[in-house]
């Protein structure tokens, strides 16, 4: 064992495969921590941080079991059953993979037009406060967030391992890159997330990713396959659009308060 992680150190492939790896894991991290960030954000200010740093470990320990059964994931690329339907334009073939990836799709898209519909829903005017509390509030409890935070990193784990599978056969250099991305996942994670909680444009931009993330993770179940850089190059634009518009609005606001300060105040009159 030893002997073969020493190889492993000393072989320039292996330390390019490890590189490739971590940026793919940060990449592929990217969807789960955004679903982490917004669902900590409905809960009370002081279980915020606890409940991304449970989540963020479970999703660590998590991968690094999937690992330690690697023959047992392999299995999940076979084949369950087959709709037999000729002609289809998707995959009938249907494997564990496939419906983990589906289940955990139509989750993203119930869960973020949920939270889409709280974010434009009114409430009525004649609402008692503690009704509109109700409504606004869609979290309160930190056991039903950590419980809907294991469900998406049971699939995005899957993706993630399986992912890692195919891009080196060394489970020393998996285990590695898991535990980099999902450290840097934990130090990003508070900064994200305050900063969605900060500008609510933002957040629905969020929801917005999360309803195509689900998509596409139904899409991949049925074997229609996106790739994952038109997804992340069609993020990255839209942020980029975002960021423009903050910057715009940041600088408005700017210049009329600076506006304002100069402005020359009236004389009071004296009575």
């Amino acid at each position: 064992m030893f002997d073969s992680i020493t190889a492993l150190l000393s072989d320039p492939a292996a330390w390019a495969a490890l590189v490739t790896l971590v940026a793919m894991e940060v990449v592929l991290g990217i969807d789960n921590l955004i679903f982490i960030s917004i669902l900590s954000n409905k809960l009370p200010p002081e279980h915020r941080q606890r409940t991304r740093r449970i989540g963020i470990g479970l999703a660590l320990v998590m991968r690094l079991g999937l690992l330690a059964t690697i023959g047992w994931i392999m299995g999940l690329t076979q084949p369950v059953f087959d709709l037999g339907i000729s002609g289809a334009n998707f995959e009938t073939e249907f494997t564990w993979k496939d419906l983990i990836l589906i289940a955990g799709g139509l989750f993203l898209v119930w869960k973020a037009t949920k939270e889409i519909h709280h974010a434009v829903d009114t409430t009525p005017a004649n609402d008692s406060l503690l009704e509109k509390d109700k409504k606004d509030v869609v979290i309160t409890n930190v056991g039903s967030a950590i419980f809907q935070i294991i469900l998406l990193d049971m699939v995005f784990s899957v993706d993630s391992i399986l992912t890692a599978v195919g891009m080196t056969e060394h489970v020393p250099i998996m285990m590695v890159a898991v535990i980099i991305a999902v450290l840097t996942m934990l130090l990003a994670a508070d900064p994200l997330a305050n900063f969605i909680d900060k500008n609510p444009t933002v957040v629905m931009l969020a929801l917005g990713f999360l309803l195509m993330i689900g998509a596409v993770l139904i899409a991949d179940g049925f074997g229609v396959h996106v790739p994952k850089g038109y997804i992340y190059a069609a993020m990255a634009f839209s942020a980029l659009v975002e960021g423009l518009n903050m910057w715009t609005r940041n600088a408005k606001m700017k210049k009329e308060a600076v506006e304002a300060a100069l402005k020359p105040k009236p004389d009071n009159l004296e009575a």
